[in-house]
């Protein structure tokens, strides 16, 4: 506040001192009291305190920080020690891990990482969950509350890729158990810290080309109808299954690579939205948000939890390379790191888990199953796109990510960003009007 204007040179020095002091002069702006030197050490130690404070006091839990997360996939006899890969998620700037188990060497070595885990129930699980609630709370009681708070696990998966599979008894099974698994977690107010949610495959469609031709297949309807009506009560996600290396496998005689690659190409108009998609990863999530719309649910946000591209194959799996496989996961992370949505959705930013951290020598089916890692089993990189191994590869040079994907990366280095230029801002304005 500015300090009152001088009286007029009419008023003497009698009628000064007769005068009461007005409001203004009781509200004289503290700076004003405090010798000129001392302003910029004061303003200097509250922007500390203002730094400080931000950068040490708990963020809200999110099941998903930024953009970017990693399937951290085990089916493998020779990949490196949980505790080393701990240190490779950190390197490599990977706050977000999905695993599709509850195993507590990896619950343990996760203990103040600082990293975000799904866990996952695995489908064998299922039907006894959903016909015994206390066998939910036993396994909440025993994998989930003895890790917490400094494991962050922030989501649980309830099954696989259980709709569309042809088994019907797991299916009428799924939405008990995920009720049940969710009941658990409330009892010990744990509802709004863990996310419950179920990945879904892309059998769950009918159809998905155009995009916005997409609906759910009849074969699940029955089930899928309560079961979104259940996550949209609880505010959880639909999580689907995003495989443009499977749609170009499997038809690769109508399917331009390129379009699946991310890379240029002519891409295809939906003319019933009069929408245009240059690459098949955006078309497969918009028929997912399609198919959410034509059932009811076009507030329910869509997440990719597993996508990815083999680097190797079979003779009769056209696409799986080495090249590809870099050319997939180099350009979707640079989609990813653009914090955008869909043609459908431009204000929905997409999520999405890569699928997955190391090639898995011990999964069964195609070969391709097997080279889907962004690293080996040694822990060095299988192709460069950025990341650094724990060890030395010949796939190319390693470094780590640039300072721009990073703080892209990560929404805490962001905010904490704004906030320091904000108390900068804020220090110069006051400096400059005093």
């Amino acid at each position: 506040m500015a300090p009152p204007p001088p009286p007029s040179s009419c008023c003497s020095q009698t009628n000064k001192r007769k005068q009461k002091p007005t409001s203004k002069r009781k509200t004289k702006n503290v700076f004003q009291l405090l010798p000129f030197v001392a302003m910029p050490r004061l303003l200097l130690l509250l922007l500390f305190y203002c730094c400080f404070f931000f950068f040490h006091a708990p963020l809200p839990s999110h099941a998903f920080t930024g953009t970017y997360g990693i399937n951290y996939g085990r089916i493998a006899d020779n990949i490196p020690s949980p505790e080393s890969v701990v240190t490779l998620l950190k390197a490599c700037k990977i706050k977000n891990v999905k695993i599709f188990d509850f195993d507590h060497s990896v619950l343990s070595a996760f203990k103040n990482s600082g990293l975000e885990l799904m866990i996952a129930i695995p489908n064998e699980y299922v039907k006894d969950m959903s016909a015994n609630p206390s066998k939910a709370m036993d396994w909440v009681n025993e994998n989930v509350q003895p890790f917490l708070p400094d494991t962050h696990i922030r989501a649980v998966t309830v099954g696989n890729e259980i709709l569309g599979g042809g088994d019907q008894d797991l299916s009428e099974a799924l939405l008990g158990a995920v009720k049940n698994v969710y009941n658990a977690l409330k009892s010990l107010n744990l509802e709004n810290l863990i996310e419950v949610s179920t990945p879904h495959s892309e059998a769950v469609f009918a159809n998905s080309y155009p995009p916005s031709s997409c609906v759910f297949n009849p074969t699940v309807v029955v089930y899928m109808k309560p079961l979104l009506d259940f996550f949209a009560s609880i505010g959880s996600p639909f999580y689907i299954n995003v495989y443009p290396f499977l749609a170009y496998k499997f038809d690769p005689e109508h399917i331009d690579v390129n379009y699946a690659l991310f890379k240029k190409n002519p891409g295809i108009y939906d003319a019933k939205t009069n929408l245009h998609y240059d690459n098949m990863f955006d078309a497969q999530l918009d028929a997912a948000y399609a198919a959410l719309d034509s059932a009811n649910y076009s507030g329910m946000e869509v997440r990719v939890s597993e996508t990815g591209w083999a680097s190797s194959g079979d003779p009769d799996e056209p696409g799986a390379t080495v090249e590809n496989a870099r050319t997939y996961n180099f350009n979707l992370m640079k989609r990813l790191y653009k914090r955008k949505g869909t043609p459908m959705r431009p204000k929905m930013v997409v999520k999405a888990y890569i699928f997955a951290l190391f090639n898995e020598d011990s999964k069964p089916g195609p070969s391709s199953e097997r080279h889907f890692g962004l690293f080996k089993a040694d822990g060095s990189i299988a192709y460069d796109i950025g990341f650094k191994g724990l060890r030395s590869s010949s796939a190319g040079s390693e470094r780590s990510i640039s300072f721009k994907d990073i703080i892209r990366g990560d929404g805490r280095s962001i905010s904490y960003i704004t906030t320091v230029i904000s108390c900068i801002t804020l220090l110069l304005a006051t400096l400059l009007t005093t």
